[in-house]
């Protein structure tokens, strides 16, 4: 008897990608899509192309979402996809293997992300492990609201073939992106207590322009590649930069923690504002994405929904 494989994607107003994205899950023996309660027709269209819509008219966050989309599965395996991603012939036929062969309990992929078109290799976009495949029963979503992650209980493995994902198709939708995603983490630096001077910005912006476009590479992926790292470094200037007027608004009124110093600002900033919408799945692994509806999110790469 044959192992039975069930694909899980939460959406919310995705009917530019709900179509393309179940069509490369043809393969799965079911395909279950638990509906934001979009306003468009996302729902129609994935009921038409055969999936099982449950509509979700409360938000709870997105770890509790997918977790209302895993208990629906049935399958022996979990396939959990974004709408704007896609599931090539290739990686098709890795899965299917490597659910046949059992070796672990769970499977990362990479993930190629396009930027405006273009498939980002360098930029700290590639390849970017994401936990997407694993038997029921074995994992399970984090309740976050954002940054969801799949918990595993059992042994990791990884497929070779790349996921494809479409986040950004236009260079509007990057920085739509970014001033949400930028006030969303400002509103976080903010209630953490955690106080940044107006220069936290400016070194910060820098050093995300010269961590993306040089030390990630990024110069490789092209005319492209600039505008990202262009991007990235806006969204952290304009995410500390909306924490200070906050915090300064806020003032004395809140405890604080002491004022970064601009060395601290100047240090690593893994969390990416337009790169991915999750934590890392390994360490040292993949930018951050922040949750589509904050994201990834992320990266630009995220998706904007669920």
């Amino acid at each position: 008897m044959s192992l039975r494989l069930s694909a899980i994607v939460i959406a919310k107003n995705e009917a530019h990608n709900i179509e393309a994205c179940l069509d490369s899950l043809a393969f799965c023996d079911e395909r279950i899509v638990v509906d934001g309660d979009s306003d468009d027709a996302t729902a129609s269209l994935a009921e038409a192309k055969g999936a099982r819509v449950t509509i979700a008219r409360e938000w709870h966050g997105f770890g509790h979402q997918k977790n209302l989309a895993l208990s629906l599965a049935t399958g022996d395996w979990v396939l959990s996809l974004d709408a704007d991603e896609r599931v090539s012939q290739e990686l098709a036929a890795e899965i299917r293997t490597a659910m046949t062969e059992g070796l672990s309990d769970a499977y990362e992929m990479p993930r190629l992300s396009t930027f405006c078109g273009r498939p980002m290799r360098h930029s700290g976009w590639y390849p970017d492990y994401v936990l997407r495949l694993f038997r029921r029963g074995r994992a399970r979503f984090s309740d976050d609201l954002v940054h969801e992650r799949v918990v595993c209980e059992g042994t990791v493995g990884r497929l070779k073939a790349p996921l494809t994902h479409h986040p950004v198709l236009r260079l509007e939708d990057a920085l739509s992106r970014m001033d949400r995603y930028s006030t969303a983490r400002a509103e976080m630096i903010v209630k953490s207590g955690r106080r940044v001077s107006f220069f936290t910005g400016i070194v910060r912006g820098w050093w995300t322009f010269f961590q993306t476009y040089f030390i990630r590479l990024g110069f490789l992926d092209g005319r492209e590649g600039f505008l990202l790292a262009m991007a990235n470094a806006e969204g952290t200037y304009y995410r500390y930069m909306k924490a200070w007027l906050k915090g300064a608004s806020a003032g004395a009124n809140q405890p604080a923690r002491p004022r970064e110093s601009e060395a601290e600002a100047g240090q690593l900033d893994s969390r990416w504002s337009l790169s991915s919408d999750r934590a890392p799945s390994v360490p040292g692994g993949r930018p951050e994405r922040i949750s589509d509806e904050l994201a990834s999110e992320d990266r630009l790469k995220g998706r904007d929904r669920g």
